[in-house]
């Protein structure tokens, strides 16, 4: 039965992303299994010939290739995507990654369909390593206690990994698509916040390996998308966390972005002058307290 879809938005690297659909396709009934594959262009301006050769010549899968009429950013890019797919359970991956474990679509539609937590599963987060070293990557594992929670199998958690995750269809359906302001970064703790307020769950489960091709020592992101990053997370605890979290989070989120900028102070000011907005711009949209009972039990990290 075909319950699947991936969504894949590509960002100038067509050799990744035909590496990736090479994958896909050569995975464990994934000709049973994928209702479709959504490759969204994403206004690159280089030559994806090579993807469109592979597609036409691949008629087993489902690939549908769009072009996006400009560069939608993140959320966007999901949201323009989600539009153009109809699979119950929807996979979203990095364009420069691949699965590992060929019987990994099997392990996700078994673990969508296992019984293991009191809530219904809305999101399975994935085991995410570095492609050339196997090591996992810390910033891709779904909770902040990296030493408690790296060697288990399986946790309810509190986020996700944007690019490494997959999602009920009917959740979104239910609680909305990605925030259209966010251009880049924290759309994924908006949604998180929905999802788990509607007492849905997020699950990490490691029978799905995704290998990032991502240099351990990462990718230092650019001042204007930290500076999005700062005004994002502080805007997603504005909306949804008690107001303590809003001041807390602006504030720590701030001095992070001094330090991974080598004090911009140009772009910390303006960041500031956009958070400082957000009171007047953002309607509040507090979770429940058993909301944030539930974020303390899965031990999440509130403050920033």
């Amino acid at each position: 039965m075909k319950l699947l879809s991936f969504i894949i938005i590509t960002y100038n690297r067509p050799a990744d992303a035909l590496a990736l659909l090479q994958n896909i396709s050569q995975l464990d009934k994934a000709a049973g299994l994928l209702e479709e594959v959504i490759i969204v262009n994403n206004a690159s301006t280089e030559d994806y010939s090579s993807v469109k050769n592979f597609i036409t010549s691949t008629p087993a899968i489902a690939f549908k290739y769009f072009d996006a009429p400009e560069n939608l950013g993140v959320a966007k890019g999901r949201n323009f995507a989600l539009e153009r797919g109809t699979a119950p359970i929807i996979i979203m991956l990095d364009d420069d990654a691949v699965l590992q474990n060929n019987n990994c679509l099997i392990n996700l539609a078994e673990e969508f369909n296992t019984i293991n937590t009191k809530r219904y599963k809305a999101i399975v987060s994935f085991k995410v390593l570095y492609f050339d070293t196997l090591q996992i990557q810390v910033n891709a594992l779904p909770h902040k206690r990296f030493d408690e929670y790296k060697g288990k199998h399986f946790f309810e958690t509190y986020y996700y990994a944007g690019g490494a995750h997959a999602i009920k269809r009917e959740v979104i359906e239910k609680l909305g698509n990605y925030p259209d302001d966010f251009f880049y970064g924290m759309e994924e703790y908006d949604l998180a916040y929905r999802i788990l307020d509607a007492g849905y769950s997020i699950v990490y489960s490691d029978r799905i390996v995704m290998l990032h091709k991502e240099s351990p020592l990462g990718r230092k992101p650019q001042k204007e998308k930290l500076q999005m990053m700062w005004v994002n997370k502080t805007k997603v605890a504005w909306r949804y966390l008690p107001k303590k979290y809003f001041y807390s989070t602006a504030f720590m989120w701030s001095l992070q972005y001094l330090k991974e900028t080598g004090f911009n102070l140009g772009g910390f000011f303006s960041g500031w002058k956009k958070v400082l907005a957000i009171p007047s711009n953002e309607k509040r949209k507090p979770i429940q307290k058993a909301t944030i009972e539930y974020l303390k039990k899965v031990k999440a990290r509130l403050w920033y």
